[in-house]
């Protein structure tokens, strides 16, 4: 009896691919946040020469 009922839970992969579906949603945020990331640093770039070159039209 004991060992049919290792015999069902070692068939059942229901677990597998709930594990398989958290990793793949940890591997695309963290793609999402390097992606925002360096795009963050070159609109802050963007936007400081922006600045820069009103000031000096303006001023």
């Amino acid at each position: 009896m004991r060992i049919d009922i290792l015999k069902k839970i070692r068939k059942d992969e229901s677990g597998a691919t709930a594990i398989e579906y958290g990793l793949i949603a940890a591997l695309v945020s963290v793609a999402a946040i390097g992606a925002l990331t360096a795009m963050g640093g070159s609109l802050n770039t963007m936007f400081t020469a922006v600045s820069n070159a009103l000031t000096t039209a303006v001023g």
